[in-house]
This record gives structure tokens, sequence and C-alpha cells, in this order.
């Protein structure tokens, strides 16, 4: 039996009514501490960092914090039963031979337009065989959350359909968060023999500590000492496929933008976008005072000014 969610505010260890800022800064820090590629094979860091990257995404979204906060929705961003049953009333579960009611036509094959036609042509009895209609079963909706990696990446996953049912889902290489995956007869079962309905899995993607997609691409800022700034020379670069290594340019500014060919989102048929590197020069923590003793004769005798041309 799939063990159920933990409440969101508990997993960022925020008040109920934290703010939007508060609820990134607990994330933020959280993710950073647990992040899977600052601990390598601690797979209890690894399942409490897609806790916290579940939590934030449900937490983020206005529309779906209300409804958590209502008690609409529970910690999985799952229906919760006795509001799917007012909102999808389409189906209802029961004990085979149970009759399951339908308010509209949606959703529904064209040999059950047959059926309806025919049952109203035979005064009600239907056509086939003397007895019922059969009706497609409801489509029923779910939501699953997965983490940035495994959107760009594609991926398996488990999702719960109900505490005593799961199946694995396969995320295909770069879906989109909101996504809606359809699931071929894992819906509602049929009326009368009926084929049943199909699942709608919103796709929901977690933010990631360091990584951020627009479109196909991946933009990253990553941190370069003053000397790797000025000198120039090779650093390790973190992307969504691995590592590699890339040469920065001497003289390079905070804000360059260096471009990584081919390792952004995966796109259908192999392709894939590029990532962007936002270069961000940091001085050493603390200060350091050969530095400040070397740049203030350095000041001295090259003066500029790099904010010429700035006056309204």
């Amino acid at each position: 039996m799939a063990m159920a969610a933990r409440d969101p505010y508990e997993v960022l260890g925020v008040k109920k009514e934290a703010s939007e800022d508060e609820l990134r800064t607990a994330y933020r820090k959280l993710a950073k501490q647990h992040h899977p590629d600052l601990n390598p094979g601690n797979k209890a860091a690894e399942a409490r960092f897609k806790d916290i990257a579940a939590a934030y995404d449900l937490l983020s979204d206005k529309d779906k914090r209300a409804r958590f906060d209502r008690g609409e929705i529970d910690a999985s961003g799952a229906e919760r039963p006795e509001h799917a049953y007012s909102r999808y009333r389409g189906f209802a579960e029961g004990a085979p031979g149970e009759r399951y009611e339908y308010h509209s036509a949606e959703g529904m094959a064209p040999e059950d337009i047959d059926d309806l036609f025919g049952f109203f042509r035979q005064g009600g009895h239907g056509g086939r065989g003397g007895g019922t209609m059969r009706m497609r079963g409801a489509d029923l909706p779910f939501a699953l959350t997965v983490d940035f990696l495994t959107a760009v990446n594609g991926a398996r996953q488990r999702l719960s359909l109900a505490p005593d049912r799961s199946l694995e889902v396969t995320i295909p290489a770069g879906v989109r968060d909101g996504q809606i995956l359809r699931l071929q007869g894992q819906g509602a079962p049929g009326l009368n023999g009926g084929p049943p309905g199909d699942a709608l899995i919103e796709i929901h993607v977690a933010p990631h500590a360091f990584f951020r997609r627009e479109g196909d691409d991946i933009h990253l800022d990553l941190p370069v000492t003053l000397g790797e700034a000025v000198l120039g020379g090779k650093v390790t670069v973190p992307t969504a496929s691995g590592t590699v290594s890339m040469t920065i340019p001497a003289n390079a500014n905070t804000g360059q933008v260096l471009r990584l060919k081919g390792r952004g989102v995966a796109r259908p048929g192999g392709a894939r976008g590029d990532q962007y590197v936002h270069l961000k020069v940091v001085l050493p923590e603390g200060g350091d005072a050969d530095l400040s003793r070397l740049v203030r004769d350095w000041a001295q005798k090259h003066p500029y000014d790099p904010r010429r041309g700035m006056t309204p």
C-alpha cells in the first residue's frame, strides 16, 4: 500500500500563512541541501529532495494551494474522494452490476451513440439482446509530479491511482509542465460491457536548484573565480545529460553568456536544444588582503568607468 504524501507545509518547514517569498526561500535552501547531485548515492537524500520538490510544486501554485487548504485535494495533488464525486459525478464506483450514471455524451464511443439511439427507438429497452445501453467509461484525471531532469530526459515513474492500485507511467523526454498524458483503458470501467475510459495524467515539473528551462533550451548561472574570469581557462559545467568541460575566454564578465550546443531539452527524433551558461564572477568569501592590495594598486594606475553613459 502506497504511503500517503506528507503535509507540504511540514515538508518545507513553513507556516500555513507563509508568503510566496518565504516558500521560495525555504525550497531553495532545502533543495540545495538534499539535491542528488550533491549527495551521490544517497537514496534518503534523493527521496527527501523529491518530497521537497513535490511540496513546493503544490504550494507555489496559487490555485492548487487554495484547493489543498480547503481540503479539496490531498498532499499529492490528487482529488479527495468526497470532492472527486461531486466534480466527476459522471462516474460512481460500485460493485459489479451497479448502475453508473452519466450526465453528458462527452467521451462516448461511436458504438455507444448507436446504442443510445437504439435505446430510444426500442422504447428504452435497447436493441442488443434486449439489454441496457453500453457506454464508455469516464476519463479520470490524475496529477504526477516529476523532477526537472526526468522531464528533460524522460524516464519511467510509478503513479498511484488508488490506495491498492498503481502503474508505471512512461514520461516522454521533453515533457512540459502542465502537459496531459493519456493512458488508454486506465480510467473508469464502462457501463454494461462498454470499454473503460482513459486516465488523464497532468504532469507537474518540479523546479531545479540551478537549471531553468526556456522552450527547449536550458539556462544556468555559473559561478567563476576572478582568476578564471580574467585569465580564462577550462571549467567543469553541469548539464542535464552529465558534466562537460567548457572554455571560459580571457577577460570574461559577469553576465556574459556561453552556449553549449545540443545540451538542452530532448526533442522528438533525438535532437536537443542548447544550454546557455551565464557567467557570474564570485569573489572569495571573507575577503583577501593580497587581492585588495593588488586591485587597489591596479585601480590607481588603470582608472575606468563602466557606468559611463548611464546619466538620465
